[in-house]
């Protein structure tokens, strides 16, 4: 469900498919752990076009509360123009700014920059 690299000095999480209603909280424990084990690199999480569903942003929006508590900055890849409506639309914004880009690479290049 998902895979981790280090590009460029960033931590690229890719969700490869929806875990679903009940995968939703597993998502977001594993994409919390990795964020702890690499802080304080930035974190760019890629959705593949099958994991952008409901469940999948959800996890991903809890994980973005867990990085903006710990001032690790966060940034979401995605093709699917509904997902990104739904990320931007539930980011917290009382911490650190969730970044949405359409692109990977560009994703990453902001991130590398910003860090």
């Amino acid at each position: 469900m998902l895979s981790h690299a280090l590009e460029r000095g960033v931590l690229v999480l890719t969700v490869h498919r929806d875990p679903g209603p009940t995968g939703r909280a597993a998502l977001a424990a594993e994409i919390g752990n990795l964020v702890h084990a690499y802080r304080p690199r930035p974190v760019v999480v890629v959705l593949e076009e099958p994991a952008a569903g409901r469940a999948t942003v959800g996890a991903v929006l809890r994980a973005h509360r867990l990085c903006s508590g710990l001032g690790v900055l966060m940034s979401v890849s995605t093709h699917s123009a509904p997902a990104r409506r739904l990320l931007e639309e539930g980011a917290d914004t009382g911490g650190c700014r969730l970044v949405v880009h359409a692109r990977r690479d560009t994703a990453i290049a902001a991130a590398f920059a910003a860090a």
